[in-house]
């Protein structure tokens, strides 16, 4: 696969928008990957859904699957973490979101889990990678541009769960972090910068497992030429900043440092351009093909405030197949 560079990548989806050609484009965390084509020339192995848009038939899951998990070792989580709460503590980073990388065993194939999967916002990509994940990063319609930051999350079965992550001080201080996060980011490409919505609750299926998982919403107005320059505007807010952290420079530095592996397109995002809005989804909840293995990545954000056992828990959480 020839992916676009940064500079490249960009450009095309200016081009694109530009000349309102619906297409799907997807970017690396890093965005030195980039893919970017019109809808009417993808390969026939390579499949979307965000919301109600989708290029593919709707099945219904027709036999049982296995599903096991080998997380990094407590002691290995417990070390990164400890190496974060440093930075923290040196005033590097406020809140980081930390992720490793889990191998998984299943007798269904990344097609089958894509398939089959429940989420709002989905991708398979020529059985390198899927996500399924229930994370909006931007839509945009007319010029209106709307992101909606998802921090916060607990096992739904739990007693009071709502109440419980919705007064939790970490989990609030992490959230409150994000939005404010997003604001400057959405100020950056727009004006009259307004949070619509705060900390909303939703239920997600994960596994055998609920979580409640915490929201808001917040949109800004664009430039009435935004489509002429949308490679630019997308440009300027990467990487979200809810699966990053703050101040978005020296913590993705830190990250590199930290992770012991490549994010890859983890992270990074996806999105269709139907030639007037915008939608678009971050790549959480992500399996990827390595060799004949798949692995899943996943991770959650740290503040000072982080327990280890806790994060470690939720990151393990994190690990399922939404059926």
């Amino acid at each position: 696969m020839n992916w676009l560079n940064k500079e490249n990548g960009f450009s095309k989806i200016n081009k694109l928008a530009k000349n309102r050609t619906p297409f799907l484009f997807i970017t690396s965390f890093d965005q030195q990957k980039i893919f970017a084509k019109p809808l009417d020339e993808l390969d026939d192995d390579i499949f979307y859904k965000l919301k109600d848009w989708r290029n593919y038939p709707v099945e219904k899951r027709s036999k049982d699957f296995t599903f096991s998990k080998s997380p990094v070792d407590f002691s290995l989580y417990k070390k990164a973490l400890d190496e974060i709460l440093e930075e923290i503590r040196s005033g590097n980073t406020y809140l980081l979101n930390l992720t490793f990388k889990t191998p998984i065993e299943t007798n269904y194939s990344l097609k089958e889990i894509f398939t089959y999967a429940r989420a709002k916002f989905k991708l398979y990509f020529k059985d390198e990678f899927i996500c399924f994940s229930p994370e909006r990063f931007v839509e945009i319609e007319e010029n209106t541009i709307a992101t909606y930051p998802m921090k916060g999350t607990i096992d739904a079965n739990l007693p009071h769960a709502k109440e419980t992550i919705l007064t939790n001080e970490k989990e609030m201080a992490e959230h409150v972090m994000i939005v404010d996060l997003m604001r400057n980011d959405l100020g950056i490409i727009g004006s009259e910068v307004e949070v619509e919505k705060f900390r909303y609750v939703e239920k997600i299926k994960a596994g055998k497992k609920e979580l409640l998982q915490v929201s808001s919403k917040i949109t800004a107005k664009l430039p009435f030429d935004w489509k002429n320059n949308l490679g630019t505007l997308l440009k300027q807010i990467l990487p979200a900043g809810s699966i990053s952290g703050t101040p978005k420079k020296s913590t993705v530095n830190i990250i590199n440092h930290v992770e012991d592996y490549d994010r890859g397109f983890y992270t990074g995002i996806f999105g269709v351009f139907d030639g007037e809005t915008l939608r678009s989804g971050v790549m959480i909840r992500f399996i990827e093909k390595e060799e004949n293995s798949l692995v899943y990545k996943s991770g959650g954000g740290i503040t000072i405030d982080s327990d280890a056992k806790s994060e470690y828990e939720e990151l393990i959480d994190k690990i399922y197949l939404p059926f």
